[in-house]
């Protein structure tokens, strides 16, 4: 979803203003760009970032907003659950 607000897109700095369920996957990417990840219960997080670089995130606390902007959350590696895409 894209937002646009007098002819402009919002800033990557400016708070999300959409959400997406989001269920880890090895072979399926975002369907759009998220400006960050919350994750709702404890654990490993590996994604893909938008560079093509895959990277776990240890042990993430439940309640945690991620700044990244990732392509896929991958399933194998990812323990945490209840994720969010922030859009």
């Amino acid at each position: 979803m894209s937002q646009n607000l007098n002819g402009r897109a919002p800033a990557q700095s400016a708070p999300a203003g959409h959400a997406i369920s989001l269920t880890p996957s090895d072979a399926v990417e975002i369907g759009q760009p998220v400006r960050g990840l919350y994750v709702g219960a404890t654990g490993d997080l590996a994604v893909e970032m938008a560079s093509g670089e895959a990277v776990i995130f240890a042990a993430v606390p439940a309640g945690s907003i991620l700044p990244v902007r990732v392509r896929k959350v991958l399933a194998t590696g990812t323990l945490a659950s209840a994720i969010v895409g922030l859009v």
